[in-house]
């Protein structure tokens, strides 16, 4: 519509007999957060977007970079032109993401890749799409993450950790160690053996 803004009908008390009529903005806010298992999660930055008048997405990592948006407190104008996500339907690219230090200044924390696409009830019910990576997934289809085969927990996967870490960097001390404690022992079996077997030898010459 012509003023831009949401309009949302609910009730604002489970008493009340009508719905009341609220109008915000199609304010978008995305957030990323370390998943840590013990200590709490820590806070990495976000990005936010009014969907009528956003920044538009860059085509590649490399090019995406704070530029794209503007600050009004500076005077910087934007680097392209803002979009309306209504009107495009459908957006895919890079944005960065932003966070705001304790005296106020906007720091660069990151790069999100994101697909956002506006959809009516019926589109939506012909396009289902799960959460995650949850079936259906489908529009879009998400790949499995793309991690370094030594992003893991070395507590949870002490194999992985002896692979990647231990064996990686130790493996000729290793190798070293087990072939002089072999040694050792067939040295040390030989020498317990040897005045066994000389004195076998004695008896069965005499």
């Amino acid at each position: 519509p012509a003023e831009k803004m949401m309009v949302i009908n609910k009730k604002e008390h489970f008493y009340s007999l009508d719905k009341t009529e609220i109008r915000r903005p199609p304010v978008l806010q995305i957030q990323v957060w370390d998943n840590d298992l013990f200590s709490l999660d820590d806070y990495l930055g976000s990005v936010e977007f009014n969907l009528c008048n956003m920044p538009p997405p860059a085509k590649s990592a490399k090019k995406c970079c704070q530029e794209q948006f503007g600050d009004p407190t500076t005077g910087r104008e934007p680097k392209k032109e803002y979009v309306s996500l209504f009107e495009s339907k459908r957006l895919r690219g890079w944005w960065p993401m932003r966070d705001i230090a304790q005296d106020g200044e906007v720091l660069h924390s990151g790069k999100a890749e994101l697909e956002l696409e506006i959809l009516s009830v019926n589109e939506a019910e012909e396009k289902p799409a799960g959460e995650a990576r949850d079936d259906p997934n489908t529009n879009p289809v998400l790949d499995p993450p793309n991690r370094p085969e030594t992003s893991f927990l070395w507590f949870t996967s002490p194999w992985k950790t002896f692979k990647h870490i231990i064996w990686k960097h130790w493996k000729w001390y290793i190798i070293g160690a087990l072939v002089i404690i072999v040694v050792g022992l067939l040295v040390a079996l030989f020498i317990y053996a040897a005045p066994v077997c000389v004195q076998s030898g004695l008896l069965t010459f005499g």
